[in-house]
This record gives structure tokens, C-alpha cells and sequence, in this order.
């Protein structure tokens, strides 16, 4: 049997009281870029915001940032779940979370961005952009429950 010595007293986030909440800020704020962004071409593929770009010209617009986000997001993530990771594995809202963060970011890098750089059929479009705001709001609402559970 696999025994895991870990003391979360020795993790320097969890030894600074500014760190942990410095990790958390950076996290979010990040989070909230690259979903922003995904969101933008989400709402023009939706035809309710922005109508005068296209979904391609905003998806070239904004792919650079949320890539830097995603790449942060993860990042940062990575390092918070390192205050206590027996308890972030087994809590059920957390690694439906990780989950869901990995099917949303796959399909907002294949399907997402295929649909968005092509003259899709408007059906299309707000089928394959409802879909990117809904996987991606149960991230958010995953991250925050949590707290909660």
C-alpha cells in the first residue's frame, strides 16, 4: 500500500500569510481573463454581442491572451493544490472540476475554434457557443463550491 507522508505545515504557501492569498488573486484574476475572452467569441458565435467582428477576427484577437491565462491558470492552480493535495483529490466538486477544466479547454481548442474560424450556420454557432459558456461556467461554479464542500 502507497503511503503518502505529506504535511501540509511544511508548504511555504501554507507557512506565509500573504502567499497563499497573492497564489489565490493571481489564480482568479487570470481565470477571469481567459474566460473573458473565450466568452467574447462565445457571445459573437451567440450573435448578442459585438456583431461587428467577426467570430474569426475576435477569436485571432483575443487567442494570445487566453492562452497566456489558460497557461497561468493551470499554473497557479497547480501550485495552490499543492497546500493540501489529499484534500483537494478527494473532494467530489474538485475533480469534477478538473474534469470539466480538461473537456472545456479541448473543446474550446478543437471544436470551439473550428466553428469560430469557418462561415458556420448560425444554428451552428449558438449551439457550439452555448455549449463553451455553459462547460466553462460550471468551471467557475466548481471552483467556488468547493469552498463549500
Amino acid at each position: 500500500m502507497l503511503q503518502i507522508n505529506y504535511d501540509p505545515a511544511t508548504n511555504p504557501l501554507n507557512n506565509n500569510e500573504w502567499a497563499f492569498p497573492l497564489f489565490e488573486c493571481i489564480h482568479i484574476s487570470m481565470f477571469a481573463m481567459s474566460v473573458g475572452t473565450i466568452a467574447l467569441v462565445d457571445f459573437r458565435l451567440l450573435g448578442v454581442a459585438l456583431r461587428k467582428y467577426s467570430p474569426a477576427q475576435l477569436l485571432k484577437a483575443t487567442s494570445l491572451w487566453t492562452l497566456i491565462g489558460l497557461v497561468v491558470v493551470v499554473t497557479s492552480g497547480m501550485v495552490i493544490a499543492t497546500t493540501d493535495p489529499l484534500a483537494y483529490y478527494y473532494n467530489g466538486a474538485f475533480r469534477y472540476k478538473m474534469l470539466m477544466l480538461l473537456i472545456a479547454i479541448v473543446y474550446n481548442y478543437t471544436i470551439h475554434r473550428r466553428v469560430a474560424m469557418s462561415q458556420a450556420a448560425p444554428a451552428v454557432n449558438i449551439v457550439v457557443g452555448g455549449l463553451s459558456l455553459a462547460m466553462w461556467m460550471s468551471v467557475v461554479f466548481l471552483g467556488i463550491f468547493y469552498a463549500f464542500t
